[in-house]
């Protein structure tokens, strides 16, 4: 695809898939922008797909998403882009590289922030902490306790970012490892309840860290229809408060704008997934004046 018939598409995307929420206010008298760009269970796909594939032909490439997440940032340039884990195991790229390449490029990209999936495992804690070195961005994850592990100090339960004087605080979530990876794989990592750890983490990033918006980067799937109550991204907004929006992974589910869900305290929280292998950015932008949300918009955008 040509690169300018490419952001002509990317644009007419965004345009076509916004949403807003529940504000009475107008965007002319907002004075702040916060713009999240996201990508999830990118699974080591670093090329586009080819012309001949059946599913997705032309579609995707890390070369097309540095394209698109360059150009937002010169429209806005208070955007964090972060992923929702499985970054590797899908392509041959892995196999070879056991993660370098990915780790590389998302770092020529920018990533300011990323949590663990289940096939960051797939060469175990050492494998993982080998390519760390690669990573010029940070690691999340509250609910994995890797206290015994060679990723002690390598992975916080939380980050905090200031954009546009707005305090963004960030934290990561996990599935269930037993039963999913092979205990070789993930040793004496403990996990732990997430929808318990995000009430806690919710509470310290908008209490005591006096965070202005709440996300939760996790990787324990959108929803499953057969088993209604296990923990999902769902029920987590359910079950919680204080957090604004919940970056999702795992269930490879593709959402073309992001879910409105009610927390505990009736109060609305964005849930957005955007598929798998590259295919989409995420993106959700939030509105602020004198410091407080008034507004939000999300999208998903095709690469």
């Amino acid at each position: 695809m040509k690169r300018r018939q490419f952001i002509k598409q990317s644009s007419a995307a965004t345009a076509l898939l916004s949403l807003g929420s529940s504000s009475m206010h107008s965007l002319d008298d907002v004075s702040k922008r916060i713009t999240i760009l996201h990508t999830n269970d990118v699974h080591s796909h670093i090329d586009p797909f080819g012309p001949e594939d059946s599913r997705n032909p032309n579609k995707g490439g890390v070369a097309r998403r540095a394209t698109l997440v360059e150009s937002i940032r010169k429209q806005n340039p208070h955007t964090l882009l972060l992923d929702a884990g499985d970054i590797f195991q899908g392509t041959p790229y892995f196999n070879y590289y056991g993660g370098e390449l990915e780790f590389k490029l998302m770092s020529m990209l920018k990533y300011d922030l990323a949590t663990i999936g289940n096939h960051d495992f797939d060469n175990g804690v050492d494998g993982l902490l080998a390519q760390m070195p690669h990573a010029k961005f940070d690691f999340v994850s509250a609910n994995y306790d890797f206290s015994n592990t060679v990723l002690d100090t390598f992975v916080k339960p939380y980050k905090t970012f200031t954009k546009n004087d707005i305090k963004i605080g960030i934290f990561g979530l996990g599935i269930q490892l037993e039963g999913l990876v092979n205990k070789d794989m993930y040793k004496e990592t403990i996990y732990h309840n997430p929808i318990e750890i995000a009430q806690d983490m919710s509470r310290i990033l908008k209490e005591e860290e006096q965070c202005d918006l709440v996300i939760c980067l996790s990787h324990i799937g959108y929803y499953y229809s057969d088993m209604p109550d296990r923990v999902c991204d769902l029920n987590l907004a359910r079950s919680t408060k204080n957090i604004d929006l919940i970056i999702g992974g795992h269930t490879h589910t593709f959402l073309p704008k992001p879910t409105i869900e009610k927390n505990s305290e009736g109060k609305n929280v964005l849930v957005n997934q955007v598929g798998a292998y590259g295919l989409y950015l995420g993106r959700v932008d939030f509105y602020f004046k004198t410091g407080k949300e008034t507004q939000s918009e999300g999208t998903t955008i095709l690469i």
